[in-house]
């Protein structure tokens, strides 16, 4: 994601419109049509605002960059917004913005997203500069010397920079997987990201950034005809691209408990993240898996916020995440990753056990019905909205096509959370959240970690 960190959550949620608290059975319209060179369209329309949001998914991330090219899928995205033949630097941000309009794009496991938000009378022109990047970009050195210094720069700011850097979101991924594929950093070394060339660039265009491997999402002010036309005029002349197939990047749970120890020279108090490799996508665990999630980590009444925080207190915050991603928005192995500060007078080994008997108790007693009721209404609620911005609609859309193959799942996925019963919480619970597929990374300060006798020295000088 350009000048923002890897892992900001796209979706800035607007409140909850009363329709679709009243609605429960609301319907977002999905309207689809794949061109003859395998670009998929996705077209919903919503006339409530003279509006529309774009998305273009490519279903590339970083599982599929070259290795030895660690973070290449990243800089890649920073590479689009870098000019065509065309459209040289500088006007894609300019046609957009100077319309009223706003774009970024972002990086993940599996695949790469460019949205824009913007007046209506300015989609031909979004659609334009896209299909504009699809066919070329401008491949020069300068321009990818310049987009290789930015990228570390990120890397400096964002992780080097940072107390506690990446470790809940880089590091334990390192930890938790085997294969290359799943668990290198995607953010990428100096090394790696210095050694890509324009022959890379060139090849990772031409192998990933073909209108068959994409998804093109319109939502907002327009009609289906209208918008799979202008998909037609302006990406269907773009000829399909033979597409690298992945390897096998599947891994099943781990058997065996995983423990790295951290030192932080910029962070003041110690931090824990401990992670759990999750559900296949489309599994009948993963809705479980939602609810469990938010019943354990989910705000100031989960189980670990009053258990950890409140009840022992032992730790200072409680957070969690889904690889970099969403529950719902993951075609490989991920993982689901508890982040917490605890107190120096505590121990990580105090605040795993902690979490071990809060799972525990889900385990042996599974989910009250309040409890269950208010965790269900809660994630509908986010659901829903974030499908209410244009923006996050078209991106989610987009995102669920790529990886489910169907964006129609945007309207199972309210049913599935509904389904959910406490007899599943604790089934998934008790295959999942087990010591031995759990990966825990204790970072502490540097000060915690120095010999009694190097502390002693360095205070007794003057």
């Amino acid at each position: 994601m350009r000048n923002k960190p890897l892992f900001t959550a796209l979706f800035a949620g607007l409140a909850l419109s009363f329709s679709a608290l009243a609605a429960d059975s609301w319907q977002v319209p999905v309207h689809s049509k794949q061109l003859p060179n395998g670009l998929t369209v996705l077209v919903s329309p919503d006339h409530s605002s003279p509006t529309v949001g774009v998305s273009v998914v490519y279903k590339v991330g970083m599982r599929l960059e070259p290795k030895n090219r660690t973070g290449f899928a990243h800089l890649f995205e920073h590479l689009m917004f870098q000019g065509t033949p065309t459209a040289p630097k500088g006007v894609f941000d300019k046609v957009i913005t100077g319309g009223g309009g706003n774009n970024n794009g972002s990086t993940r496991a599996d695949f790469t997203n460019y949205i824009e938000t913007a007046p209506a009378s300015a989609l031909e022109s979004i659609l334009w500069l896209e299909a504009d990047r699809m066919k070329t970009l401008d491949f020069n050195a300068a321009t990818l010397k310049n987009q290789q210094d930015v990228v570390k720069e990120e890397i400096r700011v964002n992780v080097q920079n940072q107390p506690y850097g990446g470790f809940m979101w880089i590091d334990i991924g390192g930890l938790a997987f085997e294969k290359w594929e799943n668990n290198h950093d995607g953010y990428g070394s100096f090394k790696d990201l210095e050694n890509a060339s324009l022959d890379d660039v060139r090849a990772f265009h031409r192998d990933y950034y073909g209108p068959n491997n994409a998804v093109l999402a319109i939502s907002g002010d327009i009609t289906p005809a209208k918008g799979f036309a202008l998909a037609q005029q302006y990406f269907g002349a773009i000829p399909k691209r033979a597409t690298p197939a992945p390897s096998d990047f599947r891994e099943g749970l781990n058997t065996a408990e995983k423990r790295l120890q951290q030192s932080d020279k910029l962070a003041q108090v110690p931090a824990i993240a401990a992670a759990w490799k999750m559900p296949a996508r489309a599994s009948k665990d993963q809705p479980p898996f939602a609810v469990l999630g938010e019943l354990l980590a989910g705000g100031d009444a989960s189980r670990f916020y009053q258990g950890l925080i409140k009840g022992r207190e032992l730790a200072l915050n409680v957070d969690s995440l889904y690889g970099l991603t969403s529950v719902w928005e993951y075609d490989g192995p991920t993982i689901f990753t508890v982040f917490a500060l605890y107190k120096p007078t505590t121990t990580a080994d105090a605040l795993l056990a902690a979490m071990d008997e809060e799972i525990a108790k889900v385990v042996k007693d599974g989910v009250d019905d309040a409890t269950l009721k208010r965790i269900k209404t809660r994630l509908l609620a986010d659901w829903y909205n974030g499908l209410e911005s244009f923006l996050s609609r078209a991106d989610t859309l987009a995102k669920l096509q790529t990886l489910w193959g169907d964006a129609k799942v945007v309207n199972q996925i309210p049913g599935w959370i509904e389904d959910v019963t406490s007899a599943d919480v604790q089934r998934v619970a008790k295959t999942y959240l087990t010591v031995a597929n759990r990966s825990v990374i204790d970072r502490k300060p540097v000060a915690m970690l120095a010999p009694p006798a190097d502390a002693a020295a360095s205070a007794a000088k003057p």
